[in-house]
């Protein structure tokens, strides 16, 4: 009887001191504790990684590039062509090739300088910018997305991270367990299958941990893509505390923030005002584009006791749009095809995006409820529970197996809830990106 009670003190201390064993071994050894100092000073915070990304991601950088060419276009389309400068020499004698032979015979210089219709420049430069605001939408929406990879990966790293503690702990008490459960059988207290099976479930643990360990190096891998560092880097992530979780704006008024807000549907609207105005430029095809010139022509020798006079030149061009059946009409309806293209695209884009607005809200109200009922309902009833069966074990009217298990199952609602409370925060992350804005949240100004 004896035995029994030190056996169950010992248990009972086992579980009240399996989550600070690791923060007493560290405290007694000053080199962990220095080393464990230096790591939470190198943390990475989920700000920091936003903040690395925005400023070193390459593909953002890349889509900066791409929005700076554009923008350098309109200017260039918005201006009159290049004006041409001739030299020639007209009607020399092929006999003599004498200059002065001729009374026609002239050296000639001349300038011309085309003219489009009036309207046509000003409508390709308008057509070049909006192109261009859409490329700097498009940076936009690449910067959300990329801080949209960034939290959600940050997040399922805080995940996996929480996941191995706890496994880490389940295994420190299921040791212990194995090693109470050898002593009462080797006393005859005990049966051999609570040996095994206090085993078997350390065995689960320990298969556990290679997989999450796995997960973990895949998405360390992804973060460090993201942050533009090598892959092999290791991270640390800061410290995080159990925070509320927000209240959201109604799904409605998020719909339509959307639409002024989110720089996809920005981008469409810019594409949209480009198609606009080639469908105005296209009907101005079907008027002349004109080309001025002049010349001045240098002439040598006389004629009748007088020397040559030299002789000037002006020209004027234009052309003659007479194919229009297949030209300008074909162009027309192409340029109003391209038009309702992206008018039709701007509302299957408008339907993505309230799509992907309620998905995300649907996740996270999932998510937070599970949070709320783990963490007030389940977890407290679990540990509950695992006193109840720990004080029935002393009195040796709850079996080992039940004992153990309770543990487990506890451990288990435990990863759970980190499972629950990193897939709100992705879902938070998500809604962020979909909607273009931080402003998602309840009392938030519009």
């Amino acid at each position: 009887m004896l035995l029994h009670k030190f056996i169950a003190a010992g248990l009972a201390a086992s579980l009240f001191c399996s989550s600070v064993l690791a923060v007493e071994s560290a405290a007694d050894n000053p080199r962990e504790r220095i080393e464990a100092t230096r790591s939470l000073a190198s943390a990475l915070s989920l700000s920091g990684a936003v903040e690395v990304a925005v400023a070193d991601n390459p593909g953002l950088a890349a889509m900066r590039s791409r929005a700076e060419a554009m923008a350098a276009i309109p200017s260039q389309v918005g201006t009159l062509p290049d004006p041409s400068l001739s030299f020639n020499a007209l009607n020399l004698p092929v006999d003599t090739f004498s200059l002065g032979q001729e009374s026609m015979t002239q050296m000639q210089i001349g300038i011309g300088q085309a003219f489009p219709f009036p309207g046509k420049l000003g409508l390709r430069e308008d057509a070049a910018d909006y192109e261009a605001k859409a490329a700097g939408n498009e940076v936009d929406e690449t910067r959300l997305w990329l801080i949209r990879s960034v939290k959600s990966t940050w997040w399922r790293l805080l995940y996996l991270d929480k996941a191995l503690e706890i496994v880490v702990s389940n295994q420190v008490l299921l040791r212990q367990f194995v090693e109470i459960a050898q002593t009462k059988y080797k006393v005859g207290q005990g049966l051999q299958q609570d040996v095994l099976l206090a085993q078997l479930e350390l065995s689960k643990l320990l298969d556990q941990e290679v997989r999450l360990k796995g997960m973990r190096r895949n998405e360390e891998a992804r973060l460090n893509a993201l942050l533009n560092w090598p892959t092999e880097r290791k991270l640390t992530l800061a410290p995080t505390p159990d925070s509320r979780l927000p209240s959201l704006r109604d799904e409605v008024a998020l719909h339509k923030q959307a639409e002024t807000s989110r720089p996809l549907l920005l981008a469409q609207h810019s594409r949209i005002g480009a198609a606009r105005s080639r469908v105005d430029l296209a009907k101005k095809d079907y008027y002349p584009d004109f080309n001025l010139g002049a010349a001045y022509g240098f002439r040598s020798g006389i004629s009748n006791g007088i020397e040559r006079a030299d002789v000037a030149s002006l020209r004027f061009t234009m052309t003659l749009p007479i194919y229009t059946d297949s030209k300008q009409d074909k162009a027309m309806d192409q340029r109003n095809s391209e038009l309702l293209q992206q008018n039709y695209k701007l509302q299957d884009t408008l339907q993505q995006v309230r799509e992907e607005i309620s998905r995300a809200m649907a996740d996270y109200r999932r998510a937070s409820e599970l949070v709320l009922l783990f963490k007030s309902g389940i977890i407290p009833q679990a540990r509950q529970t695992v006193d109840s069966m720990l004080a029935g074990y002393q009195v040796n009217k709850v079996d080992f197996l039940n004992l153990v298990r309770a543990q487990i199952t506890l451990y288990n609602y435990e990863t759970q809830y980190w499972l629950s409370f990193s897939s709100a925060q992705q879902a938070l992350a998500a809604l962020e990106a979909v909607v273009g804005s931080e402003t998602i949240y309840a009392g938030d100004d519009s």
